[in-house]
């Protein structure tokens, strides 16, 4: 019998210890973490989250090599990130605009190629599904970024209510990569991950490479949107089609993305999303 696993990490701060005196203050990536953990629970998922401080590099790499040691083909295992994104310079050349992805940790950085390494350890026919809520671009902010704010019904509206981004900023980045050099670029020049893995991941971001995530005062833009289009449960699409909505109802500014990782798998990607 098939089962399910799904973790939950949501950052509301980082250490500054780390990062360059910046402690990467955020207010809704708890509660995304908190309702995305429902969401999956209500769905009969073993769940478990991992919540600002306790949100490190070392627990969240731990929790992943134990589900890829346990799950089997036709178990599903869902991932959810809120916080901030970063980059960090490219030392193994496998990226096109020179710079790795990464989520930013209570206690550092994770890089994109050390998440599809570890997508490489899960077994052919396991099924894995990652939301992240969170900027992977150092772009600057734009005027009509600033202008708009979110209605937590999954709409937009032009409030003065300003809202603060996912993103570091470009000298935060900057700063924390020159203090922690050394251990970075031993990451950074590991040989490039596998390009496909052999189970099946998708992914489905909260905006695109070169545009930034909102946050806000109850839950992040693309996670509060994502819970008005799921609806507690109304929703009976496939992850596709569950993207394309919550899409719709984000101004042009954010625009989730969705990209399949490794093996292909119509019944996963087709059918209700949070499903086991």
């Amino acid at each position: 019998m098939a089962t399910g696993y799904s973790l939950h990490i949501g950052l509301n701060a980082v250490d500054p210890a780390h990062y360059a005196g910046w402690d990467g203050a955020l207010l809704g990536c708890e509660p995304d973490a908190i309702a995305m953990e429902e969401i999956c629970a209500s769905r009969h998922f073993a769940t478990d989250k991992l919540i600002t401080e306790k949100a490190t590099r070392k627990a969240l790499l731990d929790r992943l090599g134990s589900y890829a040691g346990k799950l089997a083909a036709g178990d599903t295992l869902i991932v959810s990130y809120s916080g901030h994104g970063g980059q960090l310079p490219d030392r193994n050349s496998d990226e096109p605009d020179a710079l790795d992805e990464t989520w930013c940790l209570f206690d550092g950085e994770l890089l994109d190629d050390e998440l599809y390494s570890m997508w490489a350890r899960f077994k052919a026919g396991v099924r894995i599904a990652v939301f992240s809520d969170s900027c992977h671009s150092g772009t600057v902010l734009r005027n009509t970024m600033l202008s708009a704010s979110l209605r937590w019904d999954g709409t937009v509206s032009s409030s003065a209510n300003s809202l603060r981004f996912r993103a570091m900023p470009p000298e935060i980045m900057q700063r924390t990569y020159l203090r922690n050099k050394a251990s970075y670029d031993e990451l950074l020049k590991q040989p490039a991950p596998p390009a496909t893995p052999d189970c099946t991941v998708v992914l489905v971001s909260g905006c695109q490479d070169n545009q930034l995530s909102m946050d806000g005062p109850f839950n992040g833009a693309f996670t509060g949107t994502l819970l008005a289009v799921w609806a507690s449960g109304r929703f009976g699409g496939g992850y596709p089609e569950f993207t394309k909505e919550i899409r719709s109802r984000l101004p042009s500014t954010q625009s989730p993305n969705f990209m399949l990782v490794g093996a292909s798998n119509d019944d996963f990607m087709n059918t209700k999303v949070f499903s086991i």
